[in-house]
């Protein structure tokens, strides 16, 4: 078959798709572009939702056009690949990722971000492997895995080991490697340091055993919800603050006697944010951001906060390089090092995904997985 007849191959696929900011998902049958050179056909097998995916939806942070395929922390099969694939095959089990590892860009080779030159290229691409009636629809975090199957390229992909579920291995994608891998890979934690989460949803669940597996010694968690505090003790949280209770930062000063050697804000408020960073001890306390709060809004500092010998830092996906790191964090998971069933608080069919979101939004799940397969 020829190179234009390539690119002229689509595939009918089912997916969830957001027409307009703030509407609910519909279930679409889309057109897909066939694979072609460097990409791969990936068979979603189950997609966790996230935060990020609902401020797509809903408009509040949308960086990409609408409609658009919501969804971006999948795991699945790969089903066909292009000529130009070299160490990926048919039939192996992999995650999709929203940031690539090309292995040979500056940033790659540096080992100090994941920030892959060519994932930074990509998102001012307009490229578009979905379509409805002709008219381009994107895909949210350049993979949409709301979507029965996706084409991605073979650098947007980490293999993974094959006896891990789906279901589970999907939440590396994103909330793992976020959470962990702030953690561990952007604040650098160190045994018997002293941690504050600020936030304890899918992300920060993680942050609090990313900080377990570096060795802290004082693990604190703040959330509203009161019933994060057993469910944060599952992830190695040692102490809870609920701020219904009263000033969270003041409360986390009195347990540390001053505060924290870090802390992380994992909800997406500025004003939550500058919380994390006062929760922080003098002289060299570190507050790593996660939480991606709507579009314009900005954090408030004081310069003599930092001056006082604090820092600010922001990580995305955790550091993590996702085909170099991800599959380590299956890896810990066999082994007993992580804990990713206990963070699958609801299943859910594909057409349930409005729903999911919602139990979400509400504050009753850790992490809902949706699936066309009920895998």
């Amino acid at each position: 078959m020829s190179n234009n007849a390539e690119h002229s191959r689509t595939l009918k696929v089912q997916a969830m798709v957001c027409h307009a900011a703030g509407e609910p998902l519909v279930l679409e049958t889309l057109d897909l572009a066939a694979p072609v050179d460097d990409e791969i056909l990936v068979e979603i097998m189950a997609s966790g939702l996230c935060h990020t995916d609902a401020s797509q939806i809903s408009g509040a942070s949308a960086p990409f056009p609408f409609p658009v395929v919501a969804g971006h922390e999948g795991a699945g099969i790969v089903r066909e690949v292009g000529p130009a694939v070299t160490d990926i095959k048919v039939g192996d089990h992999v995650v999709p990722l929203s940031i690539g590892e090309c292995g040979e860009c500056e940033n790659c080779l540096s080992g100090k971000t994941n920030l892959c030159m060519a994932f930074l290229a990509e998102l001012g691409s307009s490229q578009h492997r979905f379509s409805l009636n002709g008219v381009p629809v994107s895909a949210y975090g350049g993979v949409g895995s709301f979507a029965q199957f996706i084409v991605i390229k073979q650098h947007n992909a980490a293999v993974i080991r094959k006896d891990v579920p789906f279901d589970l291995a999907c939440l590396v994608g994103c909330a793992v490697a976020t959470g962990v891998g702030a953690a561990t890979k952007t604040a650098q934690v160190a045994k018997g340091d002293s941690v504050a989460v600020f936030g304890l949803g899918g992300i920060g669940l993680n942050v609090l055993q990313g900080a377990q597996l570096a060795g802290a010694s004082r693990i604190i968690g703040i959330d509203l919800n009161p019933a994060r505090a057993e469910e944060g003790k599952i992830f190695g949280m040692t102490d809870f603050i609920n701020p219904a209770d009263g000033d969270a930062v003041d409360a986390v000063r009195s347990l540390t006697a001053g505060g924290v050697d870090h802390s992380f804000e994992c909800v997406g408020h500025p004003a939550l944010m500058k919380q994390a960073l006062d929760a922080t001890r003098i002289g060299w306390g570190c507050c790593t951001v996660l939480g991606v709060p709507a579009d314009g809004q900005q954090i408030q500092i004081t310069p003599f906060d930092l001056q006082l010998g604090r820092t600010v830092k922001g990580s995305f996906m955790g550091n993590m390089r996702g085909r170099s790191d991800l599959p380590m964090l299956l890896d810990h998971y066999v082994d007993g090092r992580l804990k990713l069933d206990e963070l699958v608080s609801h299943h859910l069919p594909i057409e349930q995904v409005n729903t999911g979101f919602q139990i979400m939004e509400e504050g009753a799940a850790k992490r809902v997985v949706v699936s066309f397969t009920g895998a």
